[in-house]
């Protein structure tokens, strides 16, 4: 490969990053539905429908029954249009082709402040990046790559074209993929500070319109949609019963971990949760200090690339820290303390700034120093892919990855079940709670595996586990776990966590 060459064609270079980007999740085509992709996508009515293509639009993401948290129509409409397609590699073979047009995207944007060269390793880098592998190789994924691919189109329109319309309509389809597409305006921003592009102040107001009326008529539709679950919250378990500074001083240490799956994603994981994770409570701790380090190191980065004119690098370094921050625990506690799914729109900024680094590179460096990058991120994604093959395979990576997790005992409770061995249901469920017993979900389940294996003093324990966490609002919990046992042939437990569940209505 010369990346020296400066005069590679549009087709060829575009060519070459989307089949990078292709061959190296080949081996998702062989993955089966996984995790959330059971809830979303096999068991939701909708995709089975093909009405659901439009319904979509009018219904949460999460099924009723499970919540209905969120409101993501796109990605179930898409859903809904792959089901009538065809089987599990047709929706895996979709998100690949998602993942290339992100890759795509990130190369165009580049190529307008870059060189070719620049470009293409800009392309190449991101096709291949390992954290990158939950979000693309889980079906359920897509709305991370759909919202990342709207978020870079409405940049390009922004910034590169200066189109008020395509920029907003970017945005609104983006918004309807995944809430964290709301980003696209201050990333915009940031390239207009930077002077990236400079735009008259007629035509700010009119792009600062244009999100307005996108984003108020999105907030509308979304409340309007999620207005019959508003009691439901979700939150990271390991969160519940903490205080907001424990969750910030939690969430600056969990700057670390996102330190090191962006610039050396070698140990990847499916899970960080307790205890292989916990908070952090005091400034004392050194994992406080090792993720404020890193912020420092990351501002003051961004603050010496400005001063030194380098605003394509500053403007990376600037979208990663705007991009992460609506899942960061910052502003909020957010359903999780780390998911690497959610690092896909950040690590766009993090290929902008390293291809605007490594372009100051000798040339007779680039070549073999990208070429490294490019293969040993290739192959540590074609390894990573296999993990996300099954439920099972998923589990038993959360076991081995994560030890002293209580997630792997949990995840083998429903796996127990539906293999339809309650008894091991019941003793990973037993396991879990020792672990941890601020998760809900643990003693709900448990209590269906208790229920199957004929244990009722067990069960009646363990929904005294989940009252005491739920503190009166339990009904919603047993409601939704009648649903799932009833659909996997528990309708005994089912019926038991319904009269449990009318019992507490009764005055």
């Amino acid at each position: 490969m010369n990346l020296t060459a400066t005069n590679i064609g549009s087709k060829r270079l575009y060519t070459a990053v989307a089949a990078c980007a292709v061959a190296v999740y080949l081996g998702a085509l062989w993955n089966r539905f996984a995790v959330d992709d059971l809830p979303i996508i096999v068991l939701n009515p909708l995709v089975a429908d093909a009405a659901g293509m439009w319904r979509a639009f009018a219904a949460p993401y999460w099924p009723p029954d499970l919540g209905g948290h969120m409101y993501r129509p796109l990605a179930i409409a898409g859903y809904a249009l792959d089901r009538l397609v065809d089987g599990t590699a047709w929706f895996h073979a979709v998100n690949l082709l998602w993942h290339a047009g992100v890759a795509v995207a990130v190369t165009a944007l580049v190529r307008r402040w870059a060189d070719t060269t620049g470009a293409l390793v800009a392309g190449l880098l991101f096709a291949v990046h390992p954290v990158h592998v939950e979000a693309v190789a889980n079906v359920v994924g897509r709305a991370e790559l759909m919202a990342a691919l709207f978020t870079v189109l409405a940049v390009y329109a922004g910034v590169v074209r200066q189109s008020v319309g395509w920029s907003g309509a970017a945005l609104g389809l983006g918004l309807l993929s995944k809430e964290n597409a709301a980003v696209a305006p201050a990333l915009i921003g940031l390239a207009w500070m930077l002077g990236l592009a400079r735009p008259d102040r007629r035509r700010m107001a009119l792009f600062l319109a244009s999100w307005v009326i996108v984003g108020g008529a999105y907030a509308a539709v979304r409340a309007a949609v999620r207005h019959p679950f508003a009691g439901y919250e979700s939150i990271a378990p390991m969160f519940v019963g903490e205080s907001p500074l424990t969750v910030r001083l939690t969430a600056v240490s969990g700057l670390a971990d996102v330190s090191r799956l962006l610039v050396f994603p070698l140990n990847l994981r499916v899970d960080y949760s307790p205890a292989e994770r916990t908070v952090v409570t005091t400034p004392l701790d050194p994992r406080f200090a090792a993720g404020l380090l890193c912020a420092l190191l990351w501002a003051g980065l961004l603050v010496l690339a400005r001063r030194q004119g380098r605003k394509l690098e500053a403007f990376g370094l600037g979208w990663i820290g705007i991009a992460f921050l609506p899942v960061a625990n910052l502003l909020y506690p957010a359903g999780f303390y780390i998911a690497e799914r959610t690092l896909y729109l950040p690590s766009v900024g993090l290929v902008l700034a390293a291809a605007a680094w490594l372009g100051r590179l000798p040339r007779e460096r680039l070549g073999p120093v990208v070429a490294a990058l490019v293969v040993l991120g290739g192959v540590r994604t074609a390894l990573r892919v296999p993990v996300w093959r099954s439920d099972a395979s998923v589990t038993l990576s959360v076991m081995d990855d994560s030890p002293r997790s209580y997630v792997g005992p949990k995840r083998m409770t429903a796996v127990y079940l539906d293999h339809h061995q309650p008894a091991n249901a019941l003793a990973a469920a037993r396991t879990a709670a020792r672990l941890y017993d601020r998760d809900a979900g643990i003693f709900v389940t448990g209590a269906v595996a208790a229920f199957a294996a004929g244990d009722a003093p067990a069960a009646d324990s363990l929904l005294a586990g989940l009252e005491r966490l739920c503190r009166g609002g339990c009904g919603a919990y047993y409601r939704r776990e009648a649903a799932v046992a009833r659909a996997h042939g528990y309708p005994e437990a089912a019926d038991s966590l319904l009269r449990r569940a009318e019992r507490l209505r009764a005055p």
